[in-house]
């Protein structure tokens, strides 16, 4: 079963790569209305005020959140342009609404992937307009034929905006080198695990090696004070957490963790409950393809609630 499961979960993954088959999506609306149902655990919805709807229920029941406009690989400059200005548009119905909420985003949707200095430019806009409402803005991580660049991108942009932070992915090797130079920056980190298939020898496969660089990463940076996010749904490394923030006696606005909307909310609301700062990860829009399917990937029995959710729904 588990040999199952793990075969099934390097499928997800590589369709999650797959431009063609999301593009035929997409575009086959039989289809994308099918495998909508089973998306809809798992995002905000299609439109922002969709989301904003959800937000406003997480907040009250005392989650912060992120806010996503779902899309990458973004191949046109009108392209970029459209996904910076919903950006923007995020920003403003996070104040209009008063939501605790902040705005996370790939950089290959707002022109990483045409030009580095077309997503410096996007991505200034939207720090600009976020600074003025007091919102931060959290850079999500990508695959690794762009680690560098999005890393680069942030430590600009950092150098001039206080309200930017950034994702590391703790099972690439290369993360230890890149940790050293991003804590120099104020900006929160958000740790994760990393989801995205990666060519051999550049990651290290899950399991108890991976969970314990994961809670190195952490211990560092409640000892050293940084601002951080623990956005994981693995039990295990939750309670390891609470012990170092106890033991740091790190302050609640130092750390949150982190949760996608739809996953393991029992356990995010538990650590509510506990006095913890607890956020709701939401996405958004009709590009739900790869998100979907990595996050089915990350617990392939999950494969099997999709196929309920679409009989079913």
């Amino acid at each position: 079963m588990d040999q199952l499961l793990s075969a099934t979960a390097a499928s997800l993954r590589k369709a999650a790569l797959n431009e063609e088959a999301k593009h035929y999506i997409l575009q086959n609306t039989p289809l994308f209305n099918t495998l909508k149902k089973a998306a809809d655990r798992y995002i905000g919805g299609e439109t922002l005020a969709e989301t904003i709807a959800k937000a406003t229920v997480q907040n009250q029941q005392g989650f912060k959140c992120s806010i996503e406009f779902m899309g990458e690989n973004t191949a046109t400059v009108a392209e970029a342009q459209s996904a910076t200005a919903e950006f923007i548009n995020i920003t403003k119905g996070i104040q209009e609404h008063g939501l605790h909420s902040t705005v996370s985003l790939d950089l290959s949707h707002i022109g990483l992937a045409i030009s580095r200095s077309l997503c410096e430019e996007h991505l200034h806009a939207i720090c600009t307009d976020a600074a003025a409402r007091n919102i931060e803005v959290i850079i999500s991580a990508e695959g690794t034929e762009r680690t560098d660049d999005v890393l680069a991108v942030y430590q600009q942009a950092a150098r001039s905006f206080s309200n930017i932070s950034i994702t590391l992915q703790a099972y690439l090797y290369r993360t230890a080198d890149d940790f050293k130079e991003i804590i120099k920056s104020p900006g929160r980190i958000r740790m994760v695990k990393g989801a995205f298939e990666t060519a051999a020898g550049l990651s290290m496969p899950r399991g108890t090696a991976l969970d314990n660089v994961y809670l190195q990463y952490v211990d560092t940076l409640l000892r050293e004070r940084h601002l951080c996010a623990i956005a994981t749904h693995h039990d295990y490394i939750q309670q390891e957490v609470k012990k170092l923030v106890q033991q740091h006696n790190a302050d609640k606005s130092l750390y949150e963790f982190e949760s996608l909307y739809g996953i393991q909310g029992g356990q995010l609301a538990t650590l509510r409950d506990e006095g913890h700062p607890a956020k709701v990860y939401f996405v958004y829009g009709a590009e739900w393809y790869l998100y979907v399917c990595n996050r089915i990937a990350e617990h392939p029995i999950n494969l099997l609630v999709a196929l309920n959710d679409i009989v079913g729904g």
